[in-house]
């Protein structure tokens, strides 16, 4: 069926739909540029480009779907968050967003530490040679194993999630004589402008040790008693993809609060004290994130303030950025398969992935742009659903938004910012094979994550 005769779906008129997205762009081809990564542009023809290549060139080459992420503008965000801070704070990358040796390697030579959260990602950081003292280990139920294996690696800090993680870091360590630099994970009770499942800072989850109760100060006291730990500071997240900061000043003040209250008992002035991350992102043009230095700044402010309210010293301040670094960097590539209009409700658009590769649309009810890239339109708009190729009619990777009404099978179009938590939560649901990721740079692309085979599904399954 050729383009122009591919039947027209429900135009904006017919619905409007929920979300940002309650009109039509005044144009479809113009990409917002807040929700792109920075060298993304259309070329003459009015195809995407990135890093000076075309997509139909990637998809040529590396196939659909497929991440492709901006090198260049992944490193320009390490430098911009390490020079918001400065070198009086430490910026950690949360791995947990998406990682990968040459992620690590980035990192590195951009002077960020990294931030892992599990036995794989503490071997991938390693192997890829970030020294041991830049890494953070995290996670609200760390194994023996994986505690001796960051211990007997040296890792500059372990955030202890609970009381029987107290004794079982400091029983690693005692036994491989060593003293561990350890913080305190503590929950607030802020409850943070986000998502049920990606707030983390209010008493009913599962991460941290609440200040209610005086529970925290109790974790304070049998960590300062342990021979095998050395408490450098208090830890805290209040959640993620946020935008609004009055809750990093309630936490911050309350953390502080805390550390006045251990110099108090124990005349001890812990030195360091980590906010956490979760800092949103451009998904739509609605979404209005806020830049590093204007972060570092009212963060910093707020620490000095509360500390000087308290007499205490200000300790230094660490971060933990993740989706705020990766996730404007990349986005995803794929080609158009089916088009289904439903005449008074929207334009069914299936593609070659879903949520094996983006699961959080229908995790998280998370809300993404999209955009022709293969060429531009003169077409009006229609309005439509992305939806992918899973035995699921939850398989959704654009609940609403508009593309062009002449639409047709094999264009290819792209859902941006899909950096951050989509590769890293990706699986093989219905046997699909998990995406590469290609790093793009200065008319450069090669694989940094290989698309699965398979051969590899086969590999896996031993019966």
């Amino acid at each position: 069926m050729s383009r122009s005769a591919h039947p027209a779906g429900p135009r904006h008129a017919d619905v409007v739909p929920e979300g940002h997205y309650a009109a039509p762009p005044a144009d479809l081809n113009i990409l917002d540029e807040k929700v792109w990564s920075r060298t993304v542009t259309r070329d003459a023809d009015g195809a995407l480009t990135v890093g000076g290549i075309e997509v139909a060139r990637l998809a040529e080459e590396f196939g659909t779907p497929a991440y492709f992420l901006d090198e260049a503008d992944f490193r320009a965000r390490c430098r911009a968050w390490a020079d918001a801070f400065g070198a009086d704070a430490d910026v950690y990358y949360a791995g947990k967003a998406f990682l990968s040796r040459a992620i690590v390697r980035w990192l590195r030579e951009e002077g960020l530490n990294l931030d892992v959260c599990s036995g794989g990602e503490l071997t991938t950081a390693l192997d890829a040679g970030m020294p041991a003292e830049r890494i953070a280990f995290h996670g609200n139920n760390k194994t023996v194993d994986e505690i001796e294996r960051a211990v007997s690696a040296g890792v500059g800090r372990i955030v202890l999630d609970s009381f029987q993680e107290i004794v079982r870091v400091a029983h690693v360590a005692q036994r491989l004589g060593k003293r561990q630099r350890v913080q305190i994970r503590v929950t607030v009770g802020v409850e943070a402008h986000t998502h049920e499942f990606i707030a983390t800072a209010h008493e009913d989850q599962k991460f941290g040790i609440a200040l209610a109760g005086g529970l925290a100060a109790e974790a304070v006291r049998r960590a300062l008693t342990l021979d095998g730990l050395e408490l450098t500071g208090i830890h805290s997240h209040i959640g993620s993809q946020i935008f609004d900061m009055a809750g990093f000043e309630v936490s911050a003040r309350r953390v502080v609060q805390l550390l006045a209250e251990v110099r108090d008992e124990h005349g001890v002035e812990l030195s360091e004290i980590d906010l956490g991350g979760g800092l949103g992102i451009a998904y739509t043009s609605g979404d209005d994130p806020r830049e590093p230095h204007e972060i570092a700044k009212a963060l910093g402010d707020i620490v000095t303030r509360e500390c000087e309210a308290a007499s205490l010293a200000t300790p230094r301040i660490s971060v933990e950025p993740g989706r705020a670094i990766v996730g404007p960097t990349a986005f995803t590539l794929y080609e158009v398969g089916t088009i289904k209009p439903l005449e008074g409700l929207r334009t069914y658009v299936s593609v070659d992935g879903g949520m094996s590769d983006n699961i959080r649309t229908a995790l998280y009810d998370a809300e993404y742009s999209v955009a022709l890239v293969s060429r531009t339109s003169d077409a009006e708009p229609m309005l439509v659903r992305v939806v992918g190729k899973h035995c699921e009619s939850g398989d959704i990777v654009v609940k609403d938004a508009f593309l062009p009404a002449d639409l047709a099978p094999g264009d290819l179009i792209a859902v941006p910012a899909t950096g951050a938590y989509c590769r890293s939560m990706a699986s093989n649901y219905n046997h699909a094979l998990r995406p590469p990721v290609v790093a793009v740079r200065d008319g450069e692309a090669r694989v940094i994550v290989r698309r699965e085979t398979e051969e590899d599904l086969l590999r896996l399954d031993v019966g």
